[in-house]
């Protein structure tokens, strides 16, 4: 605890001379924070671009977030700092990797949660994945991995890669003080990653019972399974992400 908040106060008094004008300021925070770089590099190992790069492609982030960091965020500068790293990188992979994302799934997933919400507006309740494909004129299948591409864990880093501004996800970190929540990003951008890599059928289990707190019955009527198959499946799910995670 005493070393946080040193870690803290050190980065508010070089922040401070960063913003009087100090040169030297913002080499000495890009110094001393790149653990925190490296901290989130680590997770994008394995994915075709190698350790260093993603050290200086991560150094980006942190040097935006440097720049545009306030006090006025209300967080701890770690905390807004690591989005800006995640989505530095996560543009680049995007961009120019193998996590590079098709068009056609982002725009059929737009007009996916573009009926989703207009028939939550007009009629007051949440569309299924199957009623959803079907007005879109697409299969099921097509719409969960649509819907995955653009997935709330997703958006980590879209938000952030896309935004020169500095803005990042504070509505769900921002009240946080604490500067283990670093490394609470970092575990959701690695789960985010493993749950990328399951198979279709067990990415719609867990988008229907983990992100829309569907029951096991109510997954295996809108995947047409048994309510055994489900719970069998999602018992190898939770297997896969723990040794994927450990």
């Amino acid at each position: 605890m005493v070393e946080q908040v040193a870690v803290h106060e050190r980065n508010s008094e070089l922040l401070e001379r960063f913003r009087r004008g100090d040169p030297d300021a913002e080499e000495s925070l890009v110094r001393e924070n790149m653990g925190l770089v490296r901290s989130v590099a680590v997770r994008f190992t394995g994915r075709g671009t190698e350790f260093d790069d993603l050290m200086q492609i991560g150094t980006i982030g942190m040097i935006k977030a440097i720049r545009s960091f306030s006090p006025e965020h209300g967080t701890l500068f770690s905390t807004y700092a690591v989005p800006l790293i995640v989505g530095e990188i996560r543009r680049h992979l995007r961009d120019d990797g193998p996590m590079k994302i098709s068009r056609i799934y982002r725009r059929q997933g737009m007009a996916l949660m573009h009926e989703k919400n207009r028939i939550l507006a007009e009629e007051g309740r949440d569309a299924g994945i199957a009623e959803l494909a079907a007005l879109c004129g697409i299969s099921a299948e097509e719409a969960a991995v649509s819907l995955d591409a653009l997935s709330p864990i997703a958006s980590l880093s879209d938000t952030v890669g896309g935004d020169e501004s500095g803005i990042t996800l504070e509505g769900t970190i921002a009240d946080e003080e604490s500067e283990h929540e670093a490394e609470r990003i970092c575990d959701r951008v690695a789960l985010a990653q493993s749950i990328g890599k399951l198979p279709p059928l067990w990415r719609k289990i867990v988008l229907l019972r983990y992100y829309r707190n569907r029951t096991q019955q109510e997954t295996a009527d809108e995947l047409g399974l048994s309510q055994v198959k489900v719970s069998r499946e999602e018992k190898k799910i939770l297997q896969s992400l723990r040794a994927a995670l450990s």
